[in-house]
């Protein structure tokens, strides 16, 4: 018939019959009449001061001196936030327009609201005490729905309002902004990245041109003009003609030189040292792809084309252009003596046999501008006049002609560049063929034909010695006819030679018979 509700320090009972809020009840032993059982409580943990949402509502709405009694009510308007602490520590962040209700604990509890800025800004020394409190890695329920942001000495930002630009934030700005029924965009940059994005810039001199004066720098470019900005006077950057550009101000000094594109296309010699300087450096050059840096080799001379002519030749040394509102180019010309190979060049001859020959010419400029303004590639000039003049020496020649006199070719190619190539500021010093090569059938024809020659030559010549040792044998036995002596030492010299192939001799009837029998030239 009796409930009894034990409640231990730091709890509450919540008591209730049939879905309903009877009372609540701190710490202590409690008894209640309950003949029918229908009593229910449950025990709330007051370290946990925040109450369901459901049992929040049906407090506010329906048991106020309950509300007043057992529990902490913040009601947030539109234009501010609550800051709930803790035994002073910062624990959650309130959003506007809500409505929230929390145990009365054993915890002192605070709430401090903040009366939101234009933009749902928050005043700096609050921002500032979020970050901090965001630093110390605690659990602080809301501070997501805060946009916050420490901005140093080399940062600086912008603020949108549902895409609008609103304002820029200078550095060492400390920003905290509650994004609540508008979308806010907040936007960071280093000021040593300083240039500024063109639709940015523009949204900005069209919306806050009072603090675009105060934190940028503007140049601007004529259409016939170039811009070369400097920072600490260093050149940064090229601009080119109608540029309009913002940047970022920072610690360095930025400044920029107007050049008059009109005035000629050649930098001056201290412009294109600036332009060295910062390579040497490893530090390039925005833009720089706008300036044509001409680099002539010694022993090289420069030919300088604006919109397709030739201007001049440039002699060995370094020149820059500029290549804003015209089309300029330079061509490094070797004015030593040079080589061109014509290889593979496969020609018939007049007898219809292919032969395939391999040509090197030695060749230089001796007009180099009269060369550029004639041909508009010379070296391509060269190349096809000395195959011309190969054709001609080949194909009007017979194969015989050409094996009987390879000098004719060299002859009829020097006739022809001297008559063709006259004027146009190039000179062969020399030209000769590397190789004659024949084809695969035509090298078995001739060889048979080379061994068929040498073999005749070989049988005449065979021929000839036989002659001369049968007339030479002649003579000798002429001598020997009318000559004892001289046919007794043929006899011995036959012996001897006898001699020479037999390992053992046995002689019978002395040597006198071995003498005279046994070589015996003249009849008996």
């Amino acid at each position: 018939m009796l409930k009894i509700i034990d409640v231990k320090k730091g709890e509450l009972a919540v008591v209730g019959k049939r879905d309903e809020i009877s009372t609540i009840v701190t710490a202590g032993r409690h008894t209640f009449w309950d003949p029918f059982s229908a009593i229910t409580y449950y025990l709330v943990d007051l370290a946990d001061t925040e109450i369901e949402p459901a049992i929040a509502e049906k407090l506010l709405n329906f048991y106020p001196q309950l509300v007043e009694k057992y529990c902490l009510y913040v009601h947030v308007a539109d234009n501010e936030i609550a800051l709930r602490y803790e035994e002073d520590m910062l624990v959650e962040i309130i959003m506007p327009a809500t409505k929230a209700l929390y145990w009365q604990s054993y915890k002192a509890q605070s709430i401090k609201k903040v009366t939101l800025q234009q933009c749902y800004r928050l005043p700096d020394d609050v921002a500032l005490e979020l970050i901090q409190a965001k630093n110390t890695a605690r659990l602080i329920t809301g501070i997501d729905n805060i946009k916050l942001h420490y901005f140093i000495d080399e940062q600086i930002g912008t603020l949108f309002v549902d895409n609008q630009f609103v304002q820029i934030i200078p550095p060492k700005s400390v920003i905290g902004l509650c994004e609540f029924k508008h979308k806010l965009v907040l936007g960071k940059y280093k000021l040593q990245d300083n240039r500024i994005d063109d639709i940015l810039a523009a949204t900005i001199e069209q919306n806050a041109p009072e603090q675009m004066q105060q934190y940028c720098v503007q140049m601007q470019v004529g259409a016939n003009q170039a811009g070369l900005r400097f920072e600490d006077d260093l050149l940064v950057e090229i601009l080119p003609p109608g540029t309009k550009r913002l940047y970022w101000q920072n610690n360095s000094k930025q400044h920029m030189q107007i050049i008059e594109l009109a005035d000629g296309y050649q930098l001056s010699e201290q412009m294109v040292q600036q332009l060295l300087q910062p390579k040497l450096r490893k530090k390039e050059v925005i833009g720089d792809s706008s300036i044509l840096i001409a680099q002539v080799p010694a022993y090289h001379v420069g030919v300088l084309k604006v919109n397709g002519q030739v201007q001049q030749l440039l002699d060995a040394g370094i020149t820059a252009y500029w290549r804003f509102n015209r089309e300029i180019s330079v061509e490094i010309v070797d004015t030593r003596l040079q080589t061109v190979e014509i290889s593979g060049q496969e020609i018939l001859t007049r007898d219809k046999v292919n032969l395939r020959i391999n040509l090197v010419a030695n060749w230089c400029y001796t007009d180099v501008l009269t060369a550029f303004a004639k041909a508009a590639q010379p070296k391509e000039l060269l190349y096809r006049q000395l195959q011309f003049a190969l054709r001609e020496a080949i194909g009007t020649r017979t194969l015989d002609e050409l094996l009987e006199n390879k000098d004719v070719i060299d002859e009829v190619i020097n006739a022809h560049m001297q008559a063709n190539m006259t004027g146009y500021g190039i000179e062969t010093v020399s030209v000769g063929v590397k190789d004659i090569i024949l084809p695969g059938d035509m090298k078995t024809i001739l060889a048979q034909v080379v061994e068929a020659e040498k073999a005749a030559q070989a049988n005449v010549i065979r021929r000839r010695e036989e002659t001369s040792a049968t007339r030479s044998l002649l003579n000798t036995a002429r001598v020997m006819e009318n000559n004892p002596v001289a046919l007794r030492l043929k006899e011995m010299e036959t012996l001897e030679r006898i001699a020479e192939r037999i390992d053992k001799i046995s002689v019978v009837g002395g040597l006198d018979q071995l003498l005279h029998g046994l070589i015996n030239i003249q009849a008996k």
